[in-house]
C-alpha cells in the first residue's frame, strides 16, 4: 500500500490507517477473536499504520492492538496513541462505562496534561500494549485544557521527539480551529482531524488545512463518514451523523451527493475516503474497523476508482465547497502519484 510522509519527520503512514477504537468495544461488544482477526486482515492487505488510545475502552484498545501487533516486525509498522487522559482507579464503579464503550468501569478517566501526565501516560500506554516504542503521540481531546496542553504537554512531547523517542508528535481533536492553532503555535508536525473535512463538512478549509499547507505540516483525517451517514451507497433516515440522528437537510444532501457519485460509476463511501486527498496536506485517512469483514470492505472501498471529475461537478452543483481543490488528489489513481 502506497505510503505518505509526516512532513519533516521520518515516520511514514500507509494512506489507509487501522483506528482501533472499535476493537474497544465501542457502541457493543467486539469479541477478542474479532479483534485479532481484524488486525490480521489489515496488516494482510497492506495496513501498517494502527491508531489507539487510553480513552478507547478504559485500556481494551490499547491491549488488544498491542497483542495483535507483538511478533512482527517492530519496523514495519507505525503505531499512534494519545495522553491527555490518564486511567485511574474509580472509586464509584457502576458497572459499566459511561463513555460510549462496553466495559466495566474500575478505571475511570482524568484528564492531565501536564509533564507528569504526559509521561506517565506515555508508560501506561507501553505497559498495556507491551511495546517498547510509539512512533506518533497525539494529545486527544484537549479543547477545554489549551494553556496546559500547549504550555505543558506538547514541550514534553517534544523533548521526547528531539531524543528520538517519539517520531512525531500532534493533537487530535473534532474541531478544526484549535487544531490549526497547535500547528501555528507549537510544536506540532501533525494532527489528527476527525469529521472536519469530509462530502458533508469542509469547515477545516477555514483554518487547520491552510495552516498545514502555509507551514509543511500533515494531516490525518478520521471521522470521514461522518458517524454513519455517508458510510452507504444510499443514504437513508434514520443515520447517524456526528454521533446524532443526522438531520433530514443533510440525508437529502447526502443522498444527492451520491447520485452524482453513482453517475460517476462510484459510490458514496468510496467517494467519502477518497475525498480528504482532495487537500495536499492530507496524507493519511484512518478509519475503524471492527472485524474482517470490516476491514475487507474499507480496503476494497479504498482500492475503487474514484474518478477526479466527480470533484468538479459536486463543486458545480453546490454539493461540495467551491474552494475545495479539486485538481489535487481523489481518485485511486491520483493518491498513488
Amino acid at each position: 500500500m502506497h505510503q505518505r510522509k509526516i512532513q519533516n519527520t521520518s515516520v511514514s503512514l500507509t494512506e489507509l490507517g487501522f483506528g482501533a477504537s472499535v476493537i474497544g468495544n465501542l457502541y457493543r461488544v467486539t469479541p477478542a477473536d474479532d479483534a485479532t482477526a481484524a488486525v490480521d486482515a489489515a496488516w494482510a492487505a497492506g495496513i501498517r499504520y494502527f491508531d489507539t488510545a487510553p480513552h478507547y475502552g478504559l485500556g481494551l484498545s490499547e491491549r488488544r492492538l498491542g497483542a495483535a501487533l507483538r511478533g512482527r516486525p517492530p519496523d514495519a509498522y507505525v503505531i499512534s496513541s494519545k495522553v491527555g487522559r490518564l486511567l485511574v482507579p474509580n472509586e464509584e464503579p457502576r458497572g459499566v462505562d459511561t463513555e460510549g464503550f462496553v466495559v466495566r468501569d474500575d478505571l475511570r478517566r482524568q484528564w492531565d496534561f501536564s509533564r507528569d501526565g504526559v509521561l506517565r501516560s506515555i508508560e501506561d500506554t507501553l505497559e498495556r500494549t507491551g511495546l517498547d516504542r510509539l512512533d506518533i503521540v497525539y494529545l486527544h481531546d484537549p479543547d477545554d485544557h489549551w494553556r496546559q496542553a500547549a504550555e505543558e504537554a506538547m514541550p514534553t512531547l517534544a523533548e521526547l521527539r528531539d531524543q528520538g523517542v517519539i517520531g512525531a508528535i500532534g493533537a487530535g481533536m473534532n474541531q478544526s480551529a484549535m487544531l490549526a492553532r497547535f500547528l501555528r503555535e507549537t510544536a506540532a508536525d501533525v494532527v489528527m482531524l476527525a469529521g472536519r473535512y469530509t462530502l458533508l463538512d469542509q469547515s477545516a478549509l477555514d483554518d487547520v488545512l491552510p495552516a498545514a499547507r502555509e507551514l509543511g505540516k500533515s494531516v490525518v483525517a478520521v471521522g470521514v463518514f461522518n458517524s454513519g451517514l455517508l458510510s452507504r451507497d444510499r443514504p437513508t433516515e434514520g443515520m447517524k451523523y456526528d454521533y446524532q440522528d443526522a438531520p433530514s437537510a443533510l440525508v437529502v444532501r447526502a443522498q444527492a451527493i451520491a447520485e452524482v457519485c453513482a453517475a460517476h460509476g462510484t459510490t458514496l463511501p468510496a467517494a467519502a475516503i477518497a475525498f480528504p486527498y482532495t487537500h495536499p496536506s492530507i496524507i493519511n485517512v484512518t478509519l475503524g474497523m471492527r472485524n474482517l469483514e470490516q476491514v475487507v470492505r474499507n480496503v476494497e472501498l479504498h482500492g475503487q476508482h474514484v474518478p477526479g471529475s466527480l470533484w468538479g461537478d459536486l463543486r458545480a452543483q453546490g454539493l461540495i465547497r467551491s474552494d475545495v481543490l479539486a485538481g489535487h488528489g481523489g481518485g485511486r489513481d491520483a493518491r498513488c502519484l
